[in-house]
């Protein structure tokens, strides 16, 4: 048998070691011998990772949308839907947050919902504490009930209360996730 182009260099199978790859997508490589690195979940993009015994892993390609619900300044007055886009692919939500440039005050949490065509997300939604600006330090963190979002689908980001001082400004919120493969 001849040699085998791998990367940039060239493998020889030997009768004590052959090709070790088996499933469509695997790959090889190295630390002190050969090695098999099995292929992924269908997603997830293979990075370098120095604390891996082949210095490889395969993981979700993080990344977001963060979309711009109100001005920097104006007090939110309303409750309702304050901002609409379509998803420009599927997208697996692992994550989701909101946060304020001006903190609300009074009793009352501000609370934030992402709609898929009509549709909540969440089982538990976004709130963001009297006084504070983000919902990452929240009491009650948001849970996602449905993280597959479809390619092109109508999004909605809806206000559903209102801080009782009436003075929240600058709401931004946070889908969080990968892009699933096409």
């Amino acid at each position: 048998m001849g040699k085998k182009i791998i990367g940039s260099g060239f493998l020889t199978p030997t009768a004590h070691t052959g090709f070790d790859l088996t499933t469509k997508g695997d790959m090889h490589g190295y630390t002190s011998t050969q090695a098999r690195i099995p292929i992924s979940t269908d997603s997830f993009t293979l990075f370098c990772d120095s604390g891996e015994a082949l210095g490889l892993k395969w993981a979700a390609n993080t990344t977001s949308f963060i979309v711009a619900c109100s001005d920097e300044e104006t007090a939110i007055d309303s409750t309702g839907t304050k901002a609409t886009f379509r998803m420009p692919y599927a997208f697996t939500v692992t994550s989701v947050r909101a946060s304020l440039t001006t903190a609300g005050t009074g009793g009352n949490l501000f609370t934030v919902d992402i709609n898929e065509a009509g549709s909540t997300i969440l089982s538990t939604k976004i709130t963001i504490d009297a006084s504070e600006t983000t919902s990452v330090t929240a009491a009650t963190a948001p849970v996602i009930s449905d993280s597959a979002l479809a390619d092109n689908a109508q999004m909605t980001i809806d206000v559903d209360q209102l801080d009782s001082g009436g003075v929240a400004a600058g709401l931004k919120v946070y889908i969080i996730g990968y892009r699933v493969a096409h």
